[in-house]
């Protein structure tokens, strides 16, 4: 397993909830402005701002099949991206308080 890979597997195994996204793309900020107004607890990585960012976002390819961001989990469970999260949105907040993220 690539260190890149082991580093994302282990950031999905430690967090309740993680959003792997990049600084300047709008649909991470949409995700990231759904999560901070439940008032969600989660992990931020800015893939852009990670000296292995692009190490990162190619592992995370492996493990969920989904290469853009966000790539977002919870409780270790693939999401997907922001249209997927928009898309569960009024099942969000029982979702986060089964995981502990809020």
């Amino acid at each position: 397993m690539s260190a890149a890979k082991a580093k994302a597997q282990s950031l999905i195994n430690e967090n309740a909830v993680i959003v792997f996204s990049k600084s300047y793309c709008p649909y991470c900020k949409s995700s990231k402005d759904l999560l901070n107004k439940i008032g969600a607890k989660y992990k931020l990585l800015e893939l852009d701002e990670l000296e292995d960012g692009a190490d990162i976002q190619r592992a995370l390819e492996e493990i969920s099949n989904q290469r853009t961001v966000p790539n977002i989990f919870i409780k270790q469970k693939h999401i997907g991206g922001n249209s997927d999260l928009q898309a569960i949105a009024s099942k969000l907040p029982e979702m986060l308080k089964d995981a502990g993220a809020v």
